[in-house]
């Protein structure tokens, strides 16, 4: 059963891929000042992710329509950054965004419909 999984991810990854760099949605445009300050704000912000599976697409395009810049942390093939995924968030799940606040603590944001409305109510242009 593991095997036939593997194989279909095998398969349709590259093909979900495909599908995400054809349907790349038109970023948002924002003067220069703002857009730095967006990106300002999108350092505080890291997104655990797999490059195949459908919900990190879905928050990855969600990014591209708002113009963010936000660092991808491969939780796939890292074992560095599952480690943190687990040990910080408080599980392997993804996509999960990482909200690092000011005073050091961090806040994990599990959900690719969680995660896409928070990134619209703090960035979506007013």
């Amino acid at each position: 059963m593991k095997l036939f999984f593997r194989l279909l991810r095998a398969i349709l990854g590259p093909v979900m891929l495909l599908k995400e760099r054809l349907t790349r949605p038109q970023g948002v445009v924002r003067t220069a000042a703002e857009q730095a300050r967006v990106d300002t704000a999108c350092q505080n912000l890291a997104l655990y992710q797999f490059n195949t599976c459908p919900f990190c697409i879905k928050v990855r395009q969600e990014m591209r329509r708002l113009s963010l810049k936000v660092e991808l942390r491969d939780a796939q093939n890292s074992t560095v950054n599952r480690q943190a995924l687990l040990a910080q968030g408080g599980s392997p799940k993804v996509p999960c965004l990482k909200i690092s606040n000011e005073d050091g603590t961090a806040k994990w944001l599990y959900e690719s419909s969680d995660i896409n409305r928070y990134l619209q109510q703090a960035f979506a242009a007013k």
